[in-house]
């Protein structure tokens, strides 16, 4: 047995060993990666901004917000810079999500936890895919053309019209998730190391996530009803991501006031992750 015991126990050496060499690396990206996340919410909130008392502006979504950097000067450089903190942040997620750094646990609660690292990870290689492809000389894709194709897609399937229900339903009770955290502000920023700021810095902080999971909560709710209706419907044109939730918001009565108030929520989104690009504890082994 020591004869098999010896290699095995070598092999674990090596892979420990190697995993605290990455350990570092992993954290950078991940700071990287909060950072670039947070650049993309503040140019949406910005857009949406824009767009809420002029009807005329169109609304824009994730890709629309890459495609204003890349026309800025050194638009290429920059969104370069983006696409590398979001492929940070996709690797973050997955670390979260498979080594579990941070003791979630394997009960009920720390199982769903780590599915939405892995969801989220998901996610953001989609908006690293679309960021590498504007690079290479793509067309920015719209908003809520995504959706459509997914949803149409998954509905073909057989119990198709099920799973887009269940999705529509998921993403609708993280809106309502996302709205609670908002409304009780406990431990928003519990991760942050804020041991030597004031009152007055942490209140602000917490207020920034607060405005910005308020309005998360808003646009994921939407989002989560359109897919249900889509799926009730069957009818995959219902079915719209972030773009088309803003869109729906300003065609509502005092629509721009809503879009508004959900543009400057998903600023102080954007400037809560530059926060946590900053002061978040990270540990990646």
């Amino acid at each position: 047995m020591a004869l098999f015991d010896a290699p095995a126990q070598e092999v674990q050496f090596q892979a420990r060993r190697a995993e605290r060499e990455a350990g570092p690396w992993v954290q950078r990206l991940a700071r990287l990666g909060y950072a670039a996340k947070g650049v993309v919410y503040i140019i949406i909130g910005g857009l949406a901004a824009q767009a809420a008392f002029s009807p005329a502006e169109d609304i824009e979504g994730s890709q629309g917000a890459m495609a204003s950097i890349l026309r800025q000067p050194h638009g290429k450089v920059l969104l370069g810079i983006v696409a590398l903190g979001l492929a940070g942040y996709v690797l973050w997620r997955a670390v979260q999500a498979i080594r579990d750094p941070e003791h979630k646990g394997g009960g009920l609660k720390g199982t769903a936890t780590r599915i939405g690292y892995a969801i989220s990870a998901v996610l953001h290689a989609g908006l690293t895919l679309e960021a590498v492809r504007l690079l290479r000389g793509g067309a920015g894709g719209g908003g809520g053309n995504g959706a459509q194709h997914w949803t149409a897609m998954v509905m073909e399937k057989p119990f198709g019209r099920i799973a887009v229900g269940v999705a529509g339903a998921g993403i609708l009770a993280f809106g309502i998730y996302e709205l609670v955290k908002a409304y009780r502000g406990a431990d928003l920023d519990k991760r942050l190391a804020l041991q030597g700021s004031g009152v007055a810095t942490r209140r602000r902080v917490v207020a920034l996530a607060r405005a910005g999971m308020a309005a998360r909560g808003v646009v994921f709710g939407i989002i989560g009803w359109l897919v249900i209706q889509a799926a009730r419907q069957f009818e995959a044109a219902q079915a719209q991501g972030l773009q088309g939730a803003l869109v729906t918001l300003r065609q509502q009565s005092y629509g721009a006031y809503l879009l508004g108030a959900v543009a400057l929520g998903l600023i102080a989104y954007g400037l809560f992750q530059l926060v946590k690009a900053r002061f978040r504890v990270i540990r990646a082994t």
